[in-house]
């Protein structure tokens, strides 16, 4: 886990901001959920035979005997709130959320045990169309930031009884070579055996590659749910691959499921990953509703953008160092919140401590404030203030109180970013 510092926090502003504005411009309003969460909801929304529940979820018991959990994920505490909360009720609900999750993995780059992400979840409709608007909002994320080299993949898991049935012929294949699996592999067999088609094991992917194919199996709703999703994607100039081995690491998955990927990252290749979770609602004790939804890591987009060298160059220094006297501290103090309301972009860096005029002229200077602005007695006898550029050889200025917001107005207009 690690603190976010300035300057970087600005880029996490920046950021933030970029991907709400888009979120709203789709109609889709914010969500916050807890935290912590009954350690149930997560076994069985995510699964219990999955590496998240078994090795990574930060566990324990409250004084109540209560079992809890830090959230690992946002999906399974969105569809709690909505059943608990009646949200349910009306179709095409659109959410979004952002916050810190936690998995007790091996931190590395783009990865850490706190991590956070930003996600949507749309429910109670069942159409291709609602899988194509998420995408496409995706995708309009990477429009928006100038991100590139970014690669869409698709793949469907089928309905629950295509979904059953491919498992059973995954389970027969991998039993007639159960001798070259690996020992996690070898566990999934039973309970879970879609998530060996997953393995990053580089000597399993031969193997891997001659398991039977998922889209042998699809019905034909499936089949026609995936065929006018690709339709719409063409249409919408969103250019994609078919992927049959994707299965997504969660298993509440059902037909859609997508990834956006980057070979600039290293291992971390997975930017942003959804798809469709028609049964979760269900499953957690809800009136069965269709959903779809996505989540993607903001710790791994920020290194994408730097990387790319995507982030604006970002000056949050004060524009204005004021400087007191003792006397003309309570007079200085209102005229910096008279500027603050009358200006309020305007960065403004109140001395205080005490210490003579040379003194606050360097700590004005180490500020990296363009203006060092002074208030001693005698502008405050002649109802005046002393401006001086920090960083230019200009000589400083007197000016009346009145006359300065009309002066550094056309100057803040330049200054802020």
């Amino acid at each position: 886990m690690n603190d976010l510092l300035p300057p970087h926090t600005h880029h996490w502003q920046y950021l933030e901001t970029k991907l709400q504005t888009i979120l709203e411009s789709y109609a889709y309003q914010e969500i916050r959920t807890p935290l912590l969460e009954a350690t149930e909801l997560f076994s069985r929304s995510i699964g219990e035979v999955t590496d998240i529940v078994e090795k990574e979820m930060f566990t324990f018991i409250d004084r109540n005997g209560d079992n809890l959990t830090l959230r690992p994920e946002g999906t399974a505490s969105c569809v709690r709130a909505a059943i608990e909360q009646g949200l349910l009720h009306t179709p095409g609900q659109r959410l979004w959320y952002k916050g810190p999750m936690f998995r007790h993995e091996r931190p590395q780059q783009g990865r850490y045990r706190q991590f956070h992400q930003l996600g949507a979840e749309v429910y109670g409709l069942k159409g291709p169309d609602i899988d194509a608007e998420i995408i496409a909002l995706t995708a309009r994320f990477w429009k928006t930031l100038g991100l590139d080299n970014l690669t869409l993949q698709l793949n469907s898991l089928g309905s629950k009884v295509t979904r059953d049935h491919y498992r059973q012929q995954l389970i027969t294949y991998f039993t007639q070579h159960l001798s070259q699996l690996d020992e996690d592999s070898q566990r999934r067999l039973k309970h879970n055996p879609l998530r060996i088609l997953d393995s990053k094991n580089p000597h399993l992917q031969t193997l891997i590659a001659q398991a039977p194919q998922f889209s042998d199996y699809l019905d034909d709703s499936s089949h026609t749910h995936f065929t006018e999703l690709t339709q719409l994607l063409t249409h919408l100039n969103i250019p994609y691959q078919v992927n049959p081995r994707l299965v997504r690491g969660l298993d509440y998955y059902n037909n859609t499921v997508f990834e956006w990927i980057t070979p600039d990252l290293g291992a971390q290749s997975t930017v942003c990953a959804g798809g469709r979770y028609d049964g979760l609602i269900e499953q957690l004790g809800g009136k069965p509703v269709p959903a779809i939804g996505f989540a993607l890591g903001m710790e791994r987009l920020l290194l994408l953008l730097t990387q790319q060298n995507k982030l604006p160059e970002f000056n949050k220094l004060p524009h204005i160092y004021l400087i007191l006297t003792e006397l003309t501290l309570s007079s200085g103090m209102h005229l910096a919140e008279t500027l603050r309301e009358i200006l309020p972009t305007l960065r403004i860096l109140t001395h205080c401590g005490g210490g003579n005029f040379k003194t606050q002229f360097k700590k004005a200077d180490k500020s990296g404030a363009r203006f060092a602005l002074i208030l001693g007695e005698d502008e405050i006898a002649q109802q005046q203030v002393t401006l001086k550029d920090l960083r230019s050889s200009q000589p400083q200025i007197t000016l009346n109180q009145t006359e300065l917001v009309a002066y550094l107005n056309p100057i803040l207009n330049q200054l802020t970013t």
